[in-house]
């Protein structure tokens, strides 16, 4: 099984994004009742592996159409913000 890329990152403010490219080596998608990117957080520093491109890890959602015994199926991913919420904004109900 491949690891779905997050294809896209709309918050600047994470740490491992740049130029809003994810650089963490997977993230975690949920916390069983929100679709929120729980590897983001601020810093002044940015931090991931510059030359990688960040991959779903793990996804809590198992309400979502993509999760499959909590792990992502869809091809791709866009993290941004829902209102005040960093989502995946691929998320889509089952």
């Amino acid at each position: 099984m491949q690891m779905p890329a997050v294809n896209e990152c709309q918050v600047d403010a994470c740490a491992y994004n740049t130029d809003h490219s994810c650089h963490a080596l997977a993230i975690t998608v949920g916390n069983s009742t929100h679709a929120e990117c729980e590897t983001f957080f601020r810093v002044s520093t940015k931090g991931g592996d510059p030359s990688a491109t960040g991959h779903v890890g793990a996804c809590k959602m198992s309400n979502c159409q993509h999760n499959v015994q909590f792990e992502c199926q869809a091809s791709g991913i866009v993290v941004g913000y829902a209102q005040k919420d960093i989502d995946c904004l691929t998320y889509a109900p089952a």
